[in-house]
């Protein structure tokens, strides 16, 4: 059954990156109801509008912060996907309180106009950052995942079910790096923090197929992590400039070397499937929310893009960026 197929779907944070390809993809292959698409930029939901023109798209003009808006908005909707954030490190660094605004207020805004809505299910989008955080957007991400799986326990009769997608860099979103040194290399120097650095890599693609099936199975408080690979940056910088000049400027304030997507604590209550990982809710009355299927993970597993198995190759990486567009091919 098509989780999506006549259904009214809000989608927040609508005009990005994720939002343009979760319409794409829905609109193409799900046939929904209606998707209603929440954010606060005219111009780019006109650029939306003109793009598709399909009148199956709402545009709404709202913030995640207001949520009075959002409660009109979710009126009559089946389902939320939650993408809405600001996702920007060094933007979140230097305006911290608009990012708990956002990020956090925004996540809680969600999850009250969401239950009194009667929403069926609710999908936040998460990400790596979010795991150990060293830098205010991941505390943000962590906070918001947190408030997401706890939301379960405040939707009692209502029985709106929340659960999160946590996954790592996204290729063709806005503020990648592979944009970064496609400039670089017209000047004739990339530069690289450490050479040791190493991401998980998703395409958008990807992460909203994944999102959408993750629709599908969630019976809420799980989190759902995506087996994808890995690169060293210096892979990567490789591939998208060979022979041009490195220079090693070291690590940014709040930046890791390594990524993680599952720590060892979250192991002990997650299972393996074949194409991702869930890390299930710990609280013993969530038991009956738990999936079927999946293998228990070893003790003291963790998934980190140093120790991945999966590794993207030169040769793949630039076939997935050709088609994004993103060089000549």
């Amino acid at each position: 059954m098509d989780v999506l197929k006549d259904k009214t779907i809000l989608l927040t944070g609508g005009t990005g990156s994720f939002g343009n390809k979760f319409t794409e993809i829905a609109l193409t292959h799900h046939d929904p109801q209606a998707i209603r698409i929440f954010s606060r930029g005219e111009k780019k939901q006109l650029d939306m509008m003109t793009k598709f023109k399909d009148d199956r798209l709402r545009f709404f003009i709202g913030d995640v912060r207001d949520k009075e808006r959002l409660h009109r908005a979710m009126t009559n909707c089946d389902l939320v996907v939650h993408a809405a954030a600001l996702k920007q490190v060094p933007t979140c660094e230097y305006n911290p309180i608009e990012a708990v605004r956002t990020n956090i207020d925004g996540a809680i805004n969600v999850i009250d106009a969401a239950i009194d809505n009667g929403i069926d299910r609710v999908i936040a989008i998460s990400t790596d950052k979010a795991v150990h955080p060293v830098n205010l957007y991941g505390a943000t991400k962590m906070t918001a995942e947190k408030l997401f799986i706890q939301g379960n326990s405040y939707s009692g009769k209502v029985n709106t079910k929340f659960s999160c997608v946590r996954y790592g860099n996204v290729i063709g979103s806005r503020g990648s790096v592979i944009p970064l040194f496609l400039e670089q290399k017209k000047t004739g120097t990339i530069t690289i923090t450490d050479e040791k650095m190493t991401r998980f890599w998703i395409t958008l693609d990807q992460g909203v197929n994944f999102v959408i099936n993750c629709i599908g199975r969630m019976k809420g408080g799980e989190i759902f992590v995506p087996k994808i690979p890995s690169m060293k940056i210096k892979d990567l910088a490789d591939a998208i400039a060979p022979g041009v000049k490195r220079k090693i400027i070291g690590i940014r304030p709040g930046e890791k070397i390594h990524e993680i997507l599952l720590t060892e604590e979250e192991a002990s209550h997650a299972k393996e499937f074949k194409d991702s990982f869930v890390i299930e809710p710990e609280h013993p009355f969530w038991s009956s929310r738990h999936l079927t299927g999946g293998t228990c993970l070893p003790e003291n597993f963790r998934y980190m893009s140093n120790e991945n198995t999966h590794w993207l190759t030169k040769q793949q990486f630039m076939t997935v960026i050709k088609e994004f567009g993103c060089v000549e091919s």
